[in-house]
C-alpha cells in the first residue's frame, strides 16, 4: 500500500522482547533511511489473561514482556537517535482498559504501564525535541479482540460483535484499526508539533 502510494517501506522481522534485536531494528533503520523521526509502538497481547485470583505467573510474565517491557525496548534504542537529531515522534498505543476494569488483569497492567512510560518518555526527552504521546482505544474491532472474544466465550464473531457495539456510546459502533491509524499520524505529524 505505501509503494502504491508513491512511499518507500520495507519490512524488518524483529522479536521485540529480545534487546538485542531492538538495538539491530534501528541500526538498520537508520541504515536504509539515514534517520529516523517516527516510533509507532503498537503492540499488545491479551491471551491467557484472567482476573487476579485466576492468571497464572506464566500468562501475567508473558503479557507485561510482550505490551510494556518490549515497548520500552523499543524506546530505549529509538530515543538516543531522536535525540542526537533534536527531533522526533513516539507514538504509543495504550488502551481504555489501562483506566477501566474488565478483568483481564495484566493486559490493563501493561497498558497502565505504558501510560506511565509514555509520561516518563515524554518528560524526559522534551528538551531534546523528542514528543512522546499515547492513545488510548476503547473497544475497537480488530481480530485479536474479536476472535479471541469469540473462542474465549464460544460464540461466533458476529455475535462478540454486536455485544461490543452496543457498548459503545458514539454511534453504537465500536472503532476500527483506521481511527486509531489517523490519531496515531496526527500525532506523528508537524501539526502535533507541540
Amino acid at each position: 500500500m505505501i509503494a502504491k502510494e508513491g512511499g518507500t517501506a520495507f519490512a524488518h522481522e524483529c522479536d521485540i522482547v529480545h534487546e538485542a534485536e531492538n538495538a539491530a531494528l534501528v541500526r538498520t533503520a537508520l541504515s536504509r533511511m539515514g534517520r529516523i523521526d517516527i516510533l509507532h509502538n503498537n503492540v499488545g497481547i491479551g491471551f491467557g489473561d484472567a482476573p487476579p485470583h485466576k492468571l497464572t505467573g506464566e500468562a501475567y510474565d508473558q503479557i507485561l514482556l510482550v505490551n510494556l517491557k518490549a515497548m520500552w525496548l523499543t524506546c530505549k534504542h529509538v530515543i538516543p537517535v531522536m535525540r542526537a537529531q533534536r527531533a522526533g515522534a513516539i507514538v504509543n498505543i495504550s488502551s481504555a482498559a489501562a483506566v477501566s476494569s474488565g478483568g483481564i488483569t495484566a493486559y490493563e497492567i501493561s497498558k497502565a504501564g505504558v501510560n506511565k512510560l509514555t509520561a516518563s518518555i515524554a518528560m524526559s526527552n522534551a528538551k531534546y525535541g523528542v514528543r512522546c504521546n499515547c492513545i488510548m482505544p476503547g473497544l475497537m474491532d480488530t481480530p485479536m479482540a474479536i476472535e479471541g472474544n469469540a473462542r474465549a466465550r464460544g460464540i461466533s464473531r458476529e455475535e462478540v460483535r454486536a455485544m461490543r457495539d452496543r457498548l459503545v456510546p458514539l454511534r453504537g459502533k465500536m472503532g476500527s484499526g483506521w481511527d486509531v491509524a489517523y490519531g496515531a499520524l496526527y500525532l506523528a505529524s508537524d501539526e502535533a508539533n507541540f
